[in-house]
């Protein structure tokens, strides 16, 4: 992301704010559920606003900027207080890659009705190629099934019997290393794993982008 910042600043000003506004509604998305669901912490530790601020974790943001990968602050529950003690973790945490997912859809098919009108070197046109493709993204990343990540939610309310306590204790604790060599694997060794989940979401949401021509 330097390396656009540095040559091309306006379409770095467009991948951030598209960045923005889609962490932002992802973590909001994340406060709001957890609401809905009985519990008040997101809301009274501010988290339940769209305000990018509450949201942004400086670090997390400047890892973006200079490695091309990054993070917002986790949107704080007590799994106690919700209506639902086993699935109610697992909706709280998929509201987040769902948001993502609206937004990418809702990106791509006001791509596909201003394109004709606009012209594809249009920079709002621009901006929604960039939301919809770093939606998605955030959407499949996000699905993975090791900690932090939500998808690892599901996961562990899979695996809430006590039998599995051992499995569930080595996945809470060892998840987030684990998906940290993840990643170094991944791009040293330059497997295509994660850019092969990513191509898949796309594809996807090309049919979304083919629906107004059938139509």
């Amino acid at each position: 992301m330097l390396s656009i910042l540095l040559q091309q600043p306006i379409l770095f000003v467009a991948w951030l704010l598209a960045f923005l506004i889609a962490l932002s509604i992802h973590e909001f998305s994340h406060a709001l559920v957890s609401t809905w669901l009985g519990d008040e912490t997101a809301k009274r530790m501010g988290r339940l606003t769209l305000n990018p601020a509450a949201h942004v974790d400086v670090i997390g943001l400047l890892a973006v900027i200079f490695i091309g990968f990054g993070w917002g602050k986790p949107v704080p529950f007590n799994p106690y207080n919700l209506k639902w003690p086993k699935w109610g973790p697992v909706a709280v945490a998929a509201a987040g890659p769902f948001s993502n997912l609206l937004l990418a859809v809702v990106s791509v098919l006001a791509l596909v009705f201003l394109e004709p009108f606009l012209g594809s070197s249009n920079l709002l046109l621009v901006f929604l190629t960039i939301s919809a493709e770093l939606n998605i993204a955030l959407m499949v990343f996000n699905l993975i099934p090791l900690p932090p990540l939500d998808g690892s939610k599901a996961l562990l309310a899979f695996l809430s019997h006590p039998k599995y306590a051992a499995i569930r204790q080595y996945i809470e604790t060892q998840g987030p290393f684990l998906l940290l060599m993840l990643i170094l694997l991944d791009s040293i060794g330059n497997l295509g794993i994660f850019s092969s989940l990513f191509s898949f979401g796309f594809r996807l949401l090309s049919l979304v982008a083919s629906i107004p021509a059938v139509l």
